[in-house]
């Protein structure tokens, strides 16, 4: 008998990396901060299929800021021949044909043995996600198509999305003020104006190797790496007077090690910014524990540090003041609109995540700084 994953309401949704109109290898940990629906159609030629997909287009929940769609085929002819087109905002479709997803969510057997270009058996089904991306209603496709108008009063009575648990959620950071002083901040300034900083990119897993790269509609910054020894000290000594005891107390973890001294600059003349990211989901970057960002100055609008998961608060800290925060937390920058804003941007792990990283330096792409 078929051995299926079992998707229940309450479980976290599995992770995945798939293909897309957009994305070759699209990850989808980076769509919370809304709820999610994910339809396991089959093949757009399906009548059942056809009928479920275009109840969904017309549905104005989906604008991505409410609610976004994905529509998930095994049909390669979907793509072929041009039966499904996403459209933005608020509906996508992944191309699941070697069973990934599908495996992972219980539309597919888990035991099934997938030969491209084979057909095999599936199951038709709907999961629908909450902004943290933990299973709120699963269910199966209906031979009368009932589930079809379901699915619509359903997603038409949830609350708006920052009220998805019943009330505002408050991420789960840490927002230490007075890490550095306002004339230490203008120290590192500064030192950054002097070298003008260079562009920066963001790490990504590119055929199992963590890659830099850059792209200025996902991440624009500017960064200057600090290499006097006595500014280095001076950073270290405060963060092991003013954040370490902090993050011990909130979060019972001691942080022995930082990675990179680095001030970034957002700047409104570059439209700087930096879509929702996660900071350890390479083989790179997999050490990372705790991402920290001090602002050095406070003349700047937009820039500010939002948690799409827990609503769409976002958060500025005063001039040597922190937000830290775990690395595994969906996170984004907005777009500075005047001005700019510099910040001091390390990460903090312990000697037990040292050894993970030094294992997996060899999978750091050689063009590719360990830093």
């Amino acid at each position: 008998m078929p051995n299926h994953a079992s998707i229940l309401p309450g479980d976290t949704a599995p992770w995945f990396h798939q293909r897309s109109f957009a994305n070759p290898r699209y990850a989808f940990n980076t769509a919370g901060g809304r709820y999610i629906v994910l339809c396991f159609f089959g093949s757009a030629g399906d009548p059942r299929a056809q009928a479920a997909l275009a109840a969904m287009k017309a549905l104005p929940v989906f604008d991505d800021a409410q609610a976004s769609f994905f529509g998930v085929s095994f049909d390669a002819a979907d793509e072929r021949e041009g039966r499904v087109a996403d459209s933005y905002p608020g509906t996508r479709f992944l191309f699941d044909f070697d069973g990934t997803v599908g495996k992972l969510y219980g539309a597919i057997a888990s035991d099934e043995t997938l030969t491209p270009g084979a057909k095999f058996a599936i199951r038709r089904l709907w999961v629908v996600l909450d902004p943290t991306m933990r299973v709120m209603k699963t269910m199966a496709f209906a031979d009368d198509g009932s589930d079809i108008a379901e699915m619509a009063d359903y997603l038409a009575a949830l609350p708006p999305v920052n009220r998805f648990a019943g009330f505002e959620l408050q991420a789960p950071i840490l927002f230490l003020p007075d890490i550095f002083e306002p004339g230490f901040c203008d120290t590192l300034i500064a030192q950054y104006d002097a070298s003008g900083g260079e562009d920066s990119g963001f790490m990504r897993e590119v055929n199992g190797k963590t890659v830099l790269l850059k792209d200025s509609g996902h991440k624009v910054r500017r960064d200057h790496t600090i290499e006097e020894s006595a500014t280095i000290e001076a950073v270290r000594s405060r963060f092991v007077r003013r954040v370490v005891p902090q993050i011990k107390k909130a979060y019972n973890f001691e942080v022995t090690r930082m990675e990179r001294y680095l001030v970034g600059c957002y700047a409104a003349e570059d439209a700087a910014h930096f879509r929702a990211h996660r900071d350890n989901t390479t083989s790179g970057t997999a050490h990372r524990r705790f991402a920290v960002s001090v602002n050095l100055n406070a003349d700047f609008d937009g820039g500010e540090v939002s948690f799409p998961e827990f609503g769409s608060r976002s958060y500025k800290a005063p001039v040597g003041g922190a937000v830290v925060f775990s690395c595994s937390l969906l996170h984004a920058v907005s777009r500075v609109t005047r001005g700019r804003r510099y910040a001091f941007l390390p990460f903090l792990y312990d000697d037990a995540a040292a050894k993970v990283r030094h294992a997996n330096l060899k999978s750091l792409d050689a063009a590719t700084p360990p830093a």
